[in-house]
Parts: structure tokens; C-alpha cells; sequence
């Protein structure tokens, strides 16, 4: 239990002393900005005063009466009614014991029994990843790592596409490249891919199969899409996975589509279907959308909504609980047909959300940069990567909310300084280690037994926030709420370590309980850090 935990409780209690029944949802119990107010405070009080039928303050007297805990020092009001506690520092250096108990699942909380389902990058097998691809990447992959901590059972889905007009173009690109390596006229057409990925594809379909596709067929036709697909796909596989993201199901349009699925889901939602000038629609401005939406075209071919929705009903078969699409910006009229189709069914209109994601600007130098000096076209999410490495723009590209635009700094990732906040982070991490490697002989007092300075109650504090970060961030879908974290959680560090003699040899004592709360943090910092698919250094 936290202390924000035991707080909400003896708080609770109090309530309950005086006739009142509250949830720990009612209660919010708040760090203290200053410590001569407090450790925590809470606004209680003045929340449910005239729910109780008492002023403010009186109704604070009344509630500190009925408050009984072994941990806290004193309890005082403030202000129009503000509560503040004062916590025992033994109270205070529990946490440590905890979080070296704990380990590597400090921070983690008891499992919900609630399933989601969360998807995202999704992108069309039929490029490179670009910087909106990467962004999604970090931010999806973060949420799904934080609701897992918090205690869901998460999947990890990627959607491919690989049916539609996109497809066929792509098989018709690669195809016009398997000739030309024959020597014959390139013949592309203007929406058709012009990328020179396709060339080396082609180069190696002529190189496994020679001349076999060169005669026009069904056969050739459905050739040239599917090693297309496979081959985009696995380069954007191994992408993701030198990114550290990875997926436990990748779901297949084509096989949405198989067994006549489609065809019984759209009997099935007769009621809510009709024709209107050859084209067929769902009515799903009947529910949360602001017109209907057209699901088979006049020409008879369906609309990339009706697999969609098929997709959508596969997921909420597999028995989740909740769904999550990580979009980007220019989907935001994408999700309330999403929504409705799912009413349709009978499901509740909040099983689906989405988070949507900005777009990214790169600056090097104070200049926008748009496009890439080693293909002359827009940089690619390989390239980024591979200059500013993984731990700089999975960290950097989740520090801003996904609604925010993120102007990536090239510079301030390359730097070794404090003002780069990775680098500050895992230097905290760094120093922890090697502070924790030159007292390597020193056993640790896990009570804290020692400590008193200000720096050090801080760092005590901050490290006990952590499960707190973590069940507030898996709620609101914020991963920028544990980057903040991290940047917070590497100052109290640095601080502590500016403050305070971690290692004196002629006070084994206090060193031992200086070492246990540098190990306490290491632990800390290394998880918070791992949630955001950041690597924790020992030495930089």
C-alpha cells in the first residue's frame, strides 16, 4: 500500500466515523509543493462540506478527530479547509524495503481482470515507415506497456491491410519493376508506387524465379501482390522490432474477409441498411455519427469501412473487454461510425476509443527539416533511428500528449547534456549503479533507519509516486505522464546525490541507508524507463 493509498483510507474512515460513505475514487490525496505544508494534503473537506452540512474547516476538525494512523507525525488544516499530513519519516523510508522486495515489479499493480485490446501503427504494407508511423509506434506501444503494469491483460494487434485499390497498385509497381530489370519500358502509372524499395524487390523476384512471371496471368498477378506484401511486411517487422516494438497478433484483412464474413454481417445488420443511388449504406447517424456511411460502392466493391467493421466485431468475439485504435490525426471521423457500427451490435458506445496522433516536425540546426539528404525524399522512420538512436525518439516522441504536435529537436537528441531529459534520465540510472558498485560491500539498511535530510524524504517521496504515475497515465492513456515522471524522478536523484555523501566509510550506518535508497530509486528509474521502451544504462 502507498501512502496515498493508507491516506485515502484513514480519510475514508474518518468519513465513515462521522456517517458518511465515500469511495476511494472521492478521495484525492496530492503531494505537498512544500514541505512546510505537508508531505500530502487533501481538498476532502471542502469537497463534501455541504454534503455533510458543515463548513469547511469545522468539518477538517471534525474529520482529523476520527483519524487514527501509526505512520502519520501530526495533521493540520490550512486555508479555507485544506488537510495536510505530516508523515513519520520511518513511514516515508518504508517504501524502500517495498521496492527492493518488489524488484523489477515495483510499480506494477494487481491484475483487473479486464481485457483490452490495443492497436496500432497498422500501416499499409506497401512502404517504409514515415515519422507518423513512429510516433504511433512509441505512443501505442507505451500505452499497451502501462496498462499492463496496471494490472490488464493487454494484446498487442497489428491490422494489415492487404486487400483494396493500395494492394493492386502495389502489385502492378512491382510487377512494372520485374519487367524493366528484363529490360523492357518502365510502365508506371501515376498512382502507382514510384519508390526505389521496389526495385530491389524486383531485383530479388528475378533473381529467385527468373523469367517465370514474365507472362501476364492470375497467377503472375496474384504473385507479384502477395511477395509484395510479405516482403513490405517483414522490412516493416524488423523496423518495429529494432524499434523494441512487438506485437502478439497480426490480423489479416484478407482473412477478415474470407468464408463469406462479410456477406453475413451485413444480413445480419439488415435493419440498419439501405440503397441509395447504387451505392449500399449504414444508417449510423442513427447512433453517434454525424451522417451514414457507405459500405458497398455503386460498382458493387465494398468500402474500406465494411471490412473494418467486420475486423472490429473479430475483436470483440475474442472477449475483450475494451478497444483501443491508436490513429492518426486525419482519422478523427473514423471513429464515431466505428462507435455506431459497434452499437449496432448492442455494445456500449465507450468499448472503443482512440487515441489520435499529431504529426511530427524535425528541426536540426533551428531549420525545419522535411526531407531526407540521403534519398531527397521525406525522412523515414529506418533513418531517424538509426541517427538519434531508439532511446532518444521512443522517449522524446511520447513526451508531449499524442494531441500535441511534437517538434522533434535533432540537435537536443544527439546532445550529452542535462537539457537532453534521456540522457539526464539515464545518467540518474548510471550514477545509481556505480554508486551501488563502489559500495558493493556495504550491506543496505532496507528501513532507511537513517534518514532525515530534505533531499532525502524527497527521493523517498518521488520514488513512491511510481505506482500512483502508473494507475493515473494507464487511466487517461497518457505516456507523457511517465516521461514527466522519469524527468522528476532523475532530479530528486541528481539532487540527493549533490546534497548528500551517499558513501562514508567513517559512517557505515547512514550509508547503509544512503546506498538502500540509491538502490531503491535504480529500481525505480530502470522500470519507469522500461515502460517507455527505454534502455536503463549502468555506465554512460
Amino acid at each position: 500500500m502507498t501512502n496515498e493509498e493508507l491516506l485515502k483510507d484513514v480519510v475514508l474512515k474518518a468519513f465513515a466515523a462521522l456517517g458518511v460513505t465515500l469511495t476511494d475514487t472521492d478521495i484525492v490525496i496530492e503531494r505537498s509543493r512544500d514541505t512546510a505544508h505537508g508531505d500530502f494534503a487533501t481538498n476532502a473537506a471542502m469537497k463534501f462540506c455541504k454534503k455533510v452540512g458543515m463548513n469547511p474547516r469545522d468539518l477538517a476538525n471534525k474529520l482529523i478527530e476520527n483519524m487514527h494512523c501509526d505512520s502519520l507525525e501530526k495533521v493540520e488544516i490550512a486555508g479555507p479547509g485544506f488537510i495536510n499530513f505530516f508523515m513519520k519519516k520511518d513511514a516515508l523510508a518504508g517504501i524502500i524495503a517495498k521496492v527492493l522486495e518488489a524488484g523489477d515489479n515495483y510499480g506494477h499493480l494487481p491484475a483487473k481482470g479486464k481485457k483490452i485490446d490495443v492497436e496500432y501503427v497498422s500501416a499499409n504494407p506497401t512502404g517504409d515507415l514515415h515519422l507518423g508511423h513512429t510516433r504511433c509506434a512509441a505512443i501505442g506501444d507505451a500505452i499497451a506497456k502501462i496498462l499492463m503494469a496496471a494490472g490488464y491483460d493487454v494484446t498487442r494487434e497489428y491490422y494489415v491491410n492487404d486487400c483494396g485499390n493500395q494492394v493492386e497498385h502495389l502489385g502492378h509497381s512491382l510487377r512494372a519493376r520485374y519487367h524493366a530489370e528484363f529490360g523492357e519500358p518502365l510502365d508506371l502509372a501515376d498512382d502507382d508506387y514510384h519508390g526505389e524499395d521496389l526495385i530491389a524487390i524486383a531485383k530479388q523476384i528475378k533473381e529467385l524465379y527468373g523469367d517465370k512471371y514474365l507472362v501476364d496471368s492470375e497467377e503472375s498477378h496474384d504473385f507479384f501482390i502477395r511477395f509484395g506484401i510479405d516482403t513490405e511486411l517483414n522490412k516493416i517487422k524488423k523496423d518495429l522490432a529494432d524499434f523494441r516494438v512487438e506485437f502478439d497478433k497480426y490480423t489479416y484483412e484478407s482473412d477478415i474477409r474470407k468464408g463469406g464474413t462479410i456477406e453475413k454481417t451485413i444480413k445480419d445488420l439488415s435493419q440498419y441498411v439501405y440503397v441509395d443511388n447504387g451505392a449500399t449504406y449504414l444508417a449510423t447517424s442513427k447512433f453517434v455519427d454525424d451522417k451514414d456511411r457507405p459500405i458497398i460502392k455503386s460498382d458493387g466493391t465494398y468500402t474500406y469501412f465494411m471490412p473494418d467493421i467486420c475486423y472490429h466485431y473479430d475483436k470483440m468475439s475474442r472477449g475483450y473487454d475494451h478497444l483501443i485504435d491508436v490513429l492518426g490525426a486525419d482519422h478523427h471521423g473514423y471513429i464515431g461510425r466505428m462507435k455506431s457500427a459497434l452499437m449496432m451490435k448492442g455494445y456500449p458506445e465507450d468499448v472503443l476509443e482512440a487515441e489520435f496522433v499529431q504529426v511530427v516536425r524535425v528541426y536540426k540546426d533551428g531549420q525545419e527539416v522535411k526531407m531526407s539528404k540521403r534519398t531527397g525524399k521525406a525522412i523515414a522512420h529506418r533513418e531517424l533511428v538509426a541517427d538519434v538512436g531508439v532511446d532518444a525518439v521512443r522517449f522524446m516522441f511520447v513526451e508531449r500528449a499524442a494531441s500535441s504536435h511534437l517538434d522533434f529537436n535533432y540537435n537536443l537528441a544527439m546532445e550529452q547534456s542535462s537539457a537532453n531529459p534521456v540522457y539526464y534520465a539515464q545518467y540518474a540510472h548510471a550514477r545509481c549503479c556505480s554508486l551501488l558498485s563502489l559500495g558493493s560491500d556495504i550491506p543496505l539498511d532496507e528501513k532507511g533507519s537513517q534518514l532525515k535530510e530534505a533531499q532525502e524524504m524527497a527521493l523517498l517521496k518521488t520514488i513512491g509516486d511510481f505506482p500512483t504515475v502508473i494507475e493515473v497515465a494507464a487511466k487517461e492513456r497518457a505516456p507523457y505522464k511517465v516521461a514527466a515522471y522519469i524527468h522528476a524522478l532523475g532530479e530528486k536523484i541528481h539532487e540527493f546525490y549533490a546534497a548528500c555523501r551517499i558513501i562514508d566509510r567513517d559512517n557505515l550506518p547512514l550509508t547503509s541507508s544512503r546506498l538502500a535508497l540509491i538502490k531503491a530509486a535504480e529500481i525505480t528509474m530502470k522500470n519507469a524507463l522500461s515502460i517507455l521502451g527505454v534502455s536503463a544504462p549502468e555506465k554512460m
